[in-house]
């Protein structure tokens, strides 16, 4: 029997399908997606809460593709996109409780500082000693997401695999004014992959400063990947990645 499990934000969809064994995988009805262009996956061993070795395939896809598929339902979930898709005996679990539940699989230490980028929110908890400290939810602007990074890049046609890291920085109070600020630069002659870098510095500082200025950062989601952004939050953290499925690991 395979288990579906998903963190489905809004703009991409991370599945992990349990399984028994690898030949059930292809009964599983992600099967179909598997093999396209749009979706990318990796087999993985992991254990569960109770420490029982578990096997699965995890995928990373647009949640836009996956919601082309409504044959396809989760035994558990979490994300803003996935509270229609959960079976009616499944699970919807909230954000934080899997991002907490699924960093400390993995987090061994006691004191430490949890952050979350997404699409359009981000988040953090905080535990000393083990033990649930303090949190918080961003998930009104986009003055510390990923959405705006991702828009700003495409219409200026940039890689952000290429994009510097900028010791200026763009006070970004606002998403939306911050990419006027980028549009400022440009439009004096300053390169748009110099003014993206200074914008996703100015970001970078919002998320440190979000998180009540820790001295060290275990940073989940997809700005994991993003270069730019992990050297910037460097220049204010001890910077440590967890990469984009936590919240995953939360769920089983």
């Amino acid at each position: 029997m395979v288990k579906l499990l998903a963190d489905a934000g809004t703009s991409w969809t991370k599945v992990l399908e349990l399984v028994e064994d690898k030949p059930q995988l292809t009964n599983s009805p992600m099967e179909k997606l598997i093999n396209t262009d749009s979706c990318a996956f990796e087999y993985v061993q992991s254990r569960d809460i109770n420490n029982n070795a578990v096997f699965g395939r995890v995928s990373l896809l647009s949640t836009r593709l996956i919601n082309q598929h409504s044959d396809i339902l989760f035994d558990a979930a979490t994300g803003h996109m996935s509270f229609r898709r959960v079976k009616k005996n499944g699970k919807y679990e909230n954000e934080l409780v899997a991002m907490a539940l699924g960093a400390m699989k993995v987090v061994k230490e006691p004191d430490v500082t949890i952050v979350d980028l997404g699409s359009r929110d981000s988040k953090w908890i905080k535990y000393n000693n083990f033990k649930y400290k303090d949190l918080d939810w961003n998930g009104t602007c986009g003055s510390g997401t990923g959405a705006t990074i991702e828009m700003v890049c495409n219409f200026y046609d940039v890689d952000t695999d290429e994009l510097p890291l900028e010791k200026e920085k763009i006070a970004v109070t606002c998403g939306v004014f911050g990419m006027e600020k980028i549009m400022d630069l440009v439009a004096r002659g300053v390169p748009s992959e110099i003014a993206i870098s200074r914008y996703i510095h100015g970001i970078a500082f919002n998320v440190w400063n979000f998180a009540r200025c820790p001295d060290k950062i275990y940073l989940s989601g997809g700005l994991c990947l993003n270069k730019c952004f992990v050297n910037s939050l460097k220049l204010y953290t001890d910077v440590h990645l967890l990469g984009r499925f936590i919240l995953l690991e939360g769920l089983y």
